[in-house]
């Protein structure tokens, strides 16, 4: 949770929210909204499909077609999944040479 916080609204790091990486923990969605299901289940179908339960936002944003105008209300989302213990964000590691 603190990686969302620390890093919403600011241009510097706009590059760093993209290469976080999202992990499912759990698949439930009870008391969730119309945009937290739909992260739940694009995180659940990929696990399934491709035994990976994790995406970078960049990727969620794409595949969901979150526009400039949903953006916010995009992260405040990933933040609720967060604190309930759903989702947890994590910084991608780039390999170092």
């Amino acid at each position: 949770m603190d990686n969302l916080v620390n890093l919403r609204g600011r241009k510097s790091n706009e590059n760093k929210i993209v290469q976080t990486l999202v992990v499912l923990l759990q698949n439930t969605t009870w008391r969730c909204g119309r945009l937290e299901r739909s992260i739940v289940q694009h995180l659940y179908r990929r696990h399934v499909t491709f035994r990976s339960p994790s995406a970078t936002i960049k990727e969620l944003m794409v595949n969901l077609n979150i526009t400039a105008e949903k953006k916010e209300e995009y992260l405040d989302a990933l933040k609720r999944l967060e604190k309930r213990n759903i989702i947890k964000t994590m910084p991608l590691q780039t390999p170092t040479i």
